[in-house]
């Protein structure tokens, strides 16, 4: 029966003798656990298997916030056009009309979305306003012809002011020691400045060069104002 796996139990009386004991009658059998041991013991647990195969992988481990992002995925930048069209718009707004510092605006969550598509608005208008600008110019003149010097100016003058300056911001504010210093923000809120620039460059492009001037003159000042207002 052991080889079954079963306990036999016999009762025993107070002087530890068999003498009134009746085999046939008072023997009980138990399921043994012996064998459930042993085979436990052998047995590979769930804690030693999964050092031989790799966890599954789940999609929660793919969208985690702390996930990994290299430079060369859409997800690295992705995360710097995390935005809405009505965030965009609000953000705009606090620009044009600046009644709460923009750094609170942002409100920890700066994006490249708006300056990206601010700053190309602005060279584009750039490019049509000088075009037409010397169109009038030239007007009565034979031929007119476009010249594009004017679209590669625009774009290095406004993509250089909207990068170069905030990493040179950036930069001079991790020299000096300041913890706060994000160059994500300070793209951000150079980025918005550049807002008022639209209008400016789509009312500047009279024969009148004095009036341009004013013009350039009032959006830098405004721009000006912006951000020494919210650094």
């Amino acid at each position: 029966m052991s080889g079954a796996g079963y306990d036999v139990v016999v009762d025993v009386d107070d002087e530890g003798d068999l003498g009134h004991t009746d085999l046939q009658e008072d023997l009980e059998f138990h399921p043994s656990n012996f064998e459930d041991g042993h085979d436990r013991r052998n047995k590979p647990s769930d804690g030693s298997r999964g050092h031989l195969l790799p966890p599954p992988a789940t999609s929660s481990s793919n969208n985690s916030p702390t996930a990994k992002r290299y430079l060369g995925t859409l997800s690295f930048y992705a995360q710097f056009f995390d935005v809405d069209t009505g965030e965009v718009l609000r953000r705009c707004m606090t620009a044009i009309f600046p009644r709460a510092n923009f750094l609170d605006v942002l409100d920890g969550n700066p994006d490249l979305y708006g300056p990206v598509w601010i700053a190309t608005t602005v060279v584009m208008i750039l490019f049509l306003t000088g075009t037409i600008s010397q169109y009038l110019a030239r007007k009565g003149h034979g031929h007119f012809e476009y010249d594009f010097r004017l679209l590669s100016g625009a774009a290095g003058l406004i993509y250089g002011y909207t990068s170069i300056i905030p990493l040179a911001l950036w930069g001079a504010l991790k020299w000096f020691g300041s913890e706060a210093a994000n160059l994500l923000e300070c793209l951000a809120l150079y980025g918005y400045a550049n807002l008022i620039w639209i209008p400016v460059a789509l009312i500047s492009w009279s024969p009148i060069t004095i009036l341009n001037w004013v013009f350039v003159g009032i959006g830098f000042g405004i721009s000006a104002l912006f951000l020494f207002r919210n650094l």
